[in-house]
């Protein structure tokens, strides 16, 4: 504090307490007085305060840039001081409590991955104990880049319900799909006890998954930016795919169960010889009214165009495609949207009678749940004396709700 200011706070307390105590017998020209000196007082202590405030702004100007005395904008203002830190421009010796965030981190990431120099010893020490059994944890912003990456590129990524739970706990569907209650004014809800066998209970795993990094180790000079550039499309086109596709037909043994691993509710199969309009009649109706919204048609492109070249008694297509506002397609079948992938048996005639090749489901009711905690390792293949860089991450995924789910299978021709 200015040292000014603490002897006006001191008055000013002395003549706050001499008011008080003596409030009967001063009179009024010691009053008037008083009042005075309160004035003054408080004038010179707001002038005090606008000054220190005036010097704080000045400084915050001078450290972002600004020119300080050209309000007038004829250029003649005094040339700006800029305070820097010892960080630098490019972010190195910057301390944001994030070690693997850090410049010097990214950059002996990108030596161990293109050069297999070892990591300093400060960014080992945690390593090595990891269920990962990764070699080098992917520096937080590339990791940040490829998950904005994974949930903007992929199909159905970006339609299922994502989360972090801690991987061996059993967790009440009812927990992760939670449900409103009606309650009278003035109550609160009741405390739910947790039924396991009305709720259910799902568990989830560790499941690996790996994937091979392409990174050319012929290049002796490359730019961080670029690696880091290169690093990411190549996790995340191998990640995609491998997600997306256990996510659709994931068997549950080694890696996340899919939708198509789970029996459908009673009444809720549809069997159909060869794509047609009753399919459709026949899916919407087994559909219970209060899954309707949100679910959507999950087929392959060619069994799509099976369905679209299908027409109504008018000769209406049943089928549409519009184009969006950015151009992409927006496929619909009876008003319904259609989400395409190639992870669903496409329909031929030659199809294994049993075979799944459409379904309705809400992605909202599979949960994919991951920490996104990812890591590269290095090694040598034997073999071909090849040196193979892998990325890593822990990640497991279960439907919690599968009355949604309306599946249409192949059967033998009549």
């Amino acid at each position: 504090m200015h040292p000014r200011l603490k002897e006006i706070e001191t008055r000013l307390a002395q003549i706050r307490g001499e008011l008080t105590t003596r409030a009967a017998e001063l009179k009024e020209e010691e009053i008037a007085a008083l009042e005075s000196e309160v004035t003054a007082l408080q004038e010179e202590r707001a002038a005090i305060i606008a000054a220190a405030e005036r010097r704080t702004s000045l400084l915050a100007r001078i450290a972002a840039g600004e020119t300080v005395g050209d309000e007038g904008g004829d250029g003649n203002g005094a040339a700006p001081m800029v305070l820097r830190n010892f960080a630098g421009a490019a972010g190195e010796g910057q301390d944001d409590g994030d070690k693997y965030g850090s410049m010097e981190y990214r950059k002996a990431f990108m030596q161990y991955v293109c050069r297999g120099e070892a990591l300093p010893k400060e960014y080992r020490a945690d390593a090595v104990s990891k269920t990962t059994d990764v070699g080098a944890v992917i520096p937080t912003t590339v990791l940040n880049q490829i998950v904005e990456k994974l949930e903007s590129t992929g199909m159905i990524l970006t339609l299922v319900t994502r989360t972090a739970y801690k991987g061996g706990v059993a967790i009440p569907v009812s927990t992760v799909k939670p449900v409103a209650t009606w309650v009278s004014e003035g109550k609160g809800s009741d405390k739910q006890n947790k039924d396991i066998k009305k709720d259910g209970m799902i568990t989830f795993a560790y499941h690996k998954l790996r994937c091979a990094v392409a990174v050319s180790l012929e290049v002796d000079t490359m730019a961080i930016s670029a690696f880091e550039s290169l690093l990411i499309n190549n996790i995340v086109e191998a990640m995609t795919k491998a997600l997306e596709q256990s996510i659709i037909d994931g068997d549950g043994s080694g890696k996340p169960k899919g939708i198509l691993a789970e029996t459908p509710a009673e009444g809720q199969e549809v069997e159909s010889a060869a794509p047609s309009y009753d399919d459709l009649i026949a899916a919407e109706a087994a559909l219970p009214l209060a899954y309707e919204n949100g679910a959507k048609w999950c087929m392959s492109k060619k069994t799509f165009m099976a369905y679209a070249g299908i027409t109504d008694s008018n000769g209406q297509p049943i089928a549409r495609v519009n184009h969006g506002i950015a151009g992409k397609p927006e496929r619909t079948l009876l008003g319904r949207e259609v989400v395409l992938c190639d992870y669903v048996a496409a329909y031929t005639k030659t199809l294994a009678a049993g075979t799944v090749f459409a379904f309705l489901f809400n992605f909202k009711d599979y949960v994919l749940n991951t920490n996104y905690a990812m890591g590269v390792k290095k090694y040598e293949d034997n073999d071909t004396d090849d040196q193979i860089t892998k990325g890593i991450m822990l990640a497991d995924g279960k439907v919690v709700d599968k009355n949604s789910l309306v599946t249409v299978k192949k059967i033998a021709a009549a």
